[in-house]
């Protein structure tokens, strides 16, 4: 019968004919396979620390096993509570459709139902005669001689066990369950980790979850706050605190789209800048009847939300001031822009064809708007540019994209 042996050199699992061992070597043999049993949970042990993939660690540790106490069959039996069996969830030897599908009690009358409840090693050299056990149904219709059994701890419930089994004659020692708890120690610590990262992504994503319904909430109260600014303007009757109440509803819808770009995507702290400007631009144009806004933007520039917001706002001033100053009293057109240039930076452009800027325009001017501009430049770290055409006005805002 052909046995599985680990070389150490290459990392490989080579399957060998077994050969005489002449009483003179027995004692080499012996020494030769507990190094091997060494040097396979050295390299187990780096393969776990890798971050390997559980079910494959798994399936690389039954080979390791098989390996190391030249075995020919090996399994790792996850335990089902609320069942009290066992799950064959990894192994070695096996025929198809064993793995994932075979089960096997986990009550105290089984080898790897004890080793369960106690948290002991078992070894069954005889199961044949077994008194202390029921021999499995699985291990019967296998012709399993002898087997070994220890536990998989886990986070309060135990993961399972980890079984070695043998058709051969001959007996499983003390040294061999020690081979088998290192092993059973490795695939502990991935258990328990593998445990902390699902909880760990649990609470990501209910963390996500709940900042989402924060960003819905906060969209939906800014939106009954934009609504009421546009009511009282309807009736307002000073012209002045029409266009004020207009202008302030208009902000807080900008700030509203963002938090509904925020729920509605698939990342909470980012957004896309131009799918943003765009349906800002939308938002402006559908509340100022005659005013139409053609928007030109770079594709996936994606920024921190606390800095897409800002510019936005700087976009909403600089059109609401070019259809109130630049087209007084009559339709207006408005091109946006937005790119990326060389250097990673950002640039916005809000041009218009109105009538042009007094020759006594002055950036730092006391206006409302102005003041909201210059203060959201600061915050970007940017740097705000008026270029005078024939006809109209073109303001750059160039800024960090982070």
């Amino acid at each position: 019968m052909s046995i599985v042996r680990y070389h150490p050199n290459t990392r490989e699992f080579v399957e060998e004919a077994p050969v005489a061992n002449p009483a003179q070597e027995a004692t080499v043999k012996v020494l030769q396979l507990r190094l091997e049993q060494q040097q396979i949970l050295a390299d187990f042990g780096v393969l776990a620390l890798k971050g390997t993939p559980f079910s494959e660690l798994l399936d690389q540790a039954t080979r390791c096993v098989a390996a190391g106490l030249q075995a020919e069959f090996v399994k790792v039996m996850k335990f089902l509570p609320q069942e009290n069996r066992f799950l064959v969830c990894a192994g070695v030897g096996w025929a198809p459709g064993v793995i994932g599908n075979a089960t096997v009690g986990a009550d105290t009358a089984s080898p790897a139902g004890y080793a369960l409840k106690t948290g002991k090693a078992v070894i069954s050299n005889h199961l044949d005669i077994e008194e202390r056990f029921r021999t499995p149904e699985l291990l019967i219709e296998y012709g399993i001689r002898r087997a070994m059994n220890i536990i998989l701890a886990g986070d309060g419930i135990p993961f399972g066990v980890l079984e070695v089994d043998s058709r051969s004659e001959g007996e499983f020692g003390e040294e061999d369950i020690v081979f088998l708890r290192g092993m059973a120690n490795i695939l502990g610590m991935a258990i328990e980790r593998q445990r902390i990262e699902a909880n760990l992504l649990k609470a990501l994503e209910r963390q996500e979850m709940l900042t989402k319904e924060i960003n819905h909430r906060v969209n939906n109260s800014l939106q009954i706050v934009a609504s009421m600014l546009r009511l009282q303007s309807s009736v307002a009757q000073n012209q002045d605190v029409r266009h004020e109440l207009i202008e302030a509803g208009s902000r807080i819808t900008a700030v509203a789209r963002a938090h509904q770009r925020l729920y509605s995507g698939d990342h909470i702290d980012a957004l896309d800048l131009g799918a943003y400007l765009r349906q800002v631009c939308a938002d402006i144009a559908s509340s100022m009847p005659g005013c139409e806004i053609h928007v030109s933007v770079e594709e996936a520039i994606i920024i921190r939300t606390d800095r897409a917001v800002p510019a936005i706002l700087i976009v909403n001033e600089l059109i609401t001031n070019a259809a109130k100053y630049a087209y007084p009293g009559r339709a207006c057109w408005v091109w946006v822009a937005l790119s990326r240039s060389p250097e990673k930076s950002l640039a916005i452009s809000v041009r218009d064809e109105g009538a042009g800027l007094p020759p006594q325009f002055d950036l730092k001017s006391g206006r409302l708007g102005m003041r909201l501009i210059n203060s959201f430049a600061q915050q970007l770290q940017g740097d705000l540019q008026v270029v005078r055409k024939e006809p109209g006005t073109e303001f750059v805002l160039t800024f960090p994209a982070d």
